[in-house]
């Protein structure tokens, strides 16, 4: 009988042990879930506070004439500058950076971008040089071709060790024009043919403003003027997804930021073309619109002309192709 006693107390005390670990299991089971929870709590906050920390677009720098008497110096420093805000953080190239997520400021960028390959373009061609027998100047040539690569790539190389390298580029041509060994010339037929690219920008961004979703969906395919030679469809649909609406808002605010920044610094190198042309009170017209063109939505809406909602696209249109309009104006003031 002892020994049946104490076998039977031998297996209740095995039956114990192994139901201590069934009734432990569900606390564990929950312990896992909770930490898995938290875990993907602190990824959501995450990618939140850096989305928002990232969420942000460069404010108006002051443009003032430099120190010292040097032609072409304020453009060169302020073109610097523009390029400098722009890259950092250079955001269209994040692959998994939370900011994959945000599409705004990264839009704004490319516009930005747009607007600094197109004057280096022409200080390349242009403003550095005398004649287009001249030299091209080695700084501005590399700068150039720094600012033309593809604006996504992500590594080998990245977007922004190439955008890097284009400031570093313009640094060197300042530091070079402070000592005398680089050129800018002020020249009418310079400033004219800067603003012809600038005309010529804008217009491609006005179209694509202008081509957001409204009551028509199809328009001209382009302003033949009754050329005998045209053949085909003559209207093409042209109505843009309302997921590419605000990003063409965006793009077109990046393209009229950097226009903005090197008109005030072009109103002071070519000053005395100003004053001779009398069209101060024009120049300062244009960048009153180009004030006026960095307005942020709190959403961008695309109603309908007549209705009671806002059409955010057409409104930035309208100020842009005003100044467009009055940079045409200027351009004959300087032909005559």
């Amino acid at each position: 009988m002892l020994f049946l006693k104490k076998r039977g107390e031998a297996a209740g005390q095995q039956e114990l042990e192994v139901r201590e670990p069934d009734a432990a299991r569900p606390r564990r089971r929950h312990f896992g879930l909770w930490l898995a929870l938290g875990a993907i709590g602190v990824l959501v906050i995450f990618c939140v506070v850096v989305m928002i920390a990232n969420y942000r677009f460069p404010h108006f720098f002051p443009v003032q004439p430099a120190k010292q008497p040097i032609v072409g110096l304020t453009s060169a420093r302020t073109l610097i500058t523009v390029t400098e805000k722009m890259v950092d953080p250079w955001l269209p190239n994040d692959k998994f950076w939370p900011t994959i997520f945000l599409d705004n400021p990264q839009n704004f960028q490319l516009g930005l971008l747009e607007a600094v390959r197109y004057t280096t373009r022409v200080y390349r061609d242009k403003i550095t040089r005398l004649r287009t027998t001249d030299k091209i100047d080695p700084d501005m040539e590399a700068a150039f071709i720094y600012f033309s690569n593809d604006p996504y790539k992500w590594i080998f190389p990245s977007a922004e060790s190439k955008y890097k390298a284009g400031v570093a580029s313009l640094k060197r041509y300042e530091a070079r024009l402070i000592q005398r060994e680089a050129q800018f010339y002020p020249r009418a037929d310079n400033l004219n043919e800067l603003l012809d690219q600038y005309v010529s920008l804008l217009g491609g961004v006005n179209t694509r403003l202008a081509n957001a979703p409204r009551s028509e969906g199809r328009v001209l395919s382009q302003e033949t003027a009754g050329d005998a030679y045209t053949r085909g469809e003559r209207y093409l649909p042209v109505q843009v997804p309302w997921t590419q609406i605000d990003d063409n808002f965006y793009f077109a605010q990046g393209v009229a930021y950097g226009i903005r920044q090197m008109m005030l610094a072009t109103k002071y190198d070519f000053r005395n073309i100003f004053a001779v042309k009398n069209a101060e009170e024009l120049i300062d017209r244009i960048i009153h619109l180009l004030d006026e063109s960095q307005f942020e939505p709190i959403v961008v809406l695309n109603g309908k002309r007549g209705s009671i909602f806002a059409n955010h696209s057409l409104e930035l249109q309208a100020l842009l192709e005003d100044a467009r309009q009055k940079m045409r104006s200027l351009q004959d003031m300087l032909r005559d």
